[in-house]
């Protein structure tokens, strides 16, 4: 029998903490040798389209999220990223559960931004920058404020209606939001920053860092062409990798600096979960620049679908199929 989750179920038990604490199982498990997680080969489609098919296993299941990206839906009033998890048990191979992967990915996203930054950034770090406050934003600001004590968030974006938007969808941290007009203003406000744009080219600098700071880079699609942080930037921290076969296929932060001659491929050696397992060092000084090159990883949905699929089961809901009927 297979469970059929929609996004409003998956909505419904999500456990933001449980998802935290899973996805650093996961990427321990990563490091230790315990979980599998092969770079995945992308499928082009249609108009400049890519579908990325992401493996993963561990923890019991197999899991293969497909990741369309669609850019020309913008156009079209459409998510220009579409996502669905299959899930299967690891021992007979059945097909578990079905997911709508929208907030699957939203919160594991962000949940990998949270572990980085409990291993990374310094314990005393209290201003949250984010640069884009569209869909990953809110996921982020809740993320990061469970690992370290934020007293403000600062933001910027485009348009002053997604501040607002944004603002209100955090209202009930607490937190005072500051809209900075640049992202170099956020740069030289904050401590702990994520970059959250669908950018291809850098809109972030790199002599804009300052000692000490950590940076969550999450918002570039997974291509190799795609980034948000220039090379001076990625050659100028302590870089972290959640996944390095992933990185060095999918990252064009990072494949962008190596063809520039900002970096070489042997520097990119360490990945969150070899901090984590405690087989690498990750800040070494409070001075320490830190970035986590974040492509996300099939694991981290794997880690995600677990819990939901979990609580879905103990409250009953989603629909029941049987699929071989």
């Amino acid at each position: 029998m297979t469970l059929i989750l929609t996004h409003s179920d998956i909505a419904s038990v999500l456990d933001r903490d449980e998802v935290r604490k899973a996805v650093e199982r996961a990427h321990l498990g990563l490091a230790l040798g315990d979980c599998q997680n092969p770079a995945p080969r992308s499928l082009a489609l249609p108009e400049a389209g890519t579908a990325l098919p992401m493996a993963a296993s561990g923890q019991g299941l197999a899991t293969v999220k497909l990741l369309c990206d669609v850019p020309v839906n913008r156009e079209r009033g459409l998510p220009a990223q579409r996502s669905t998890v299959m899930v299967s048990c690891a021992v007979t191979g059945e097909c578990l559960a079905i997911l709508d992967g929208r907030a699957v990915t939203a919160v594991r996203t962000a949940a990998a931004s949270a572990v980085a930054t409990d291993h990374l950034a310094r314990p005393s770090a209290s201003v949250l920058g984010l640069v884009g406050a569209g869909n990953l934003a809110a996921e982020h600001a809740r993320a990061i404020a469970a690992v370290r004590d934020v007293e403000r968030i600062v933001v910027t974006s485009r348009t002053t209606a997604t501040v607002e938007s944004f603002r209100s969808a955090v209202s009930d941290l607490g937190i005072p939001v500051i809209r900075a007009d640049t992202a170099e203003e956020v740069f030289a406000d904050a401590d702990i920053i994520c970059t959250l744009t669908p950018a291809r080219e850098p809109v972030v600098q790199g002599r804009w860092f300052r000692p000490g700071q950590h940076i969550n880079a999450v918002g570039a699609p997974p291509r190799p062409d795609h980034r948000e942080i220039d090379s001076v930037g990625m050659s100028n921290a302590r870089l972290v990798v959640d996944s390095i076969p992933t990185v060095l296929a999918k990252s064009g932060g990072v494949l962008v600096a190596i063809a520039e001659g900002a970096l070489t491929d042997t520097e990119i050696h360490t990945e969150l979960g070899h901090i984590i397992a405690g087989l690498a060092p990750g800040r070494i000084s409070d001075d320490d620049i830190t970035l986590f090159e974040s492509v996300g990883i099939g694991l981290q949905d794997l880690a995600t679908a677990g819990v939901v699929v979990e609580h879905a089961i103990e409250r009953g809901i989603g629909t029941v199929i049987d699929l071989g009927s």
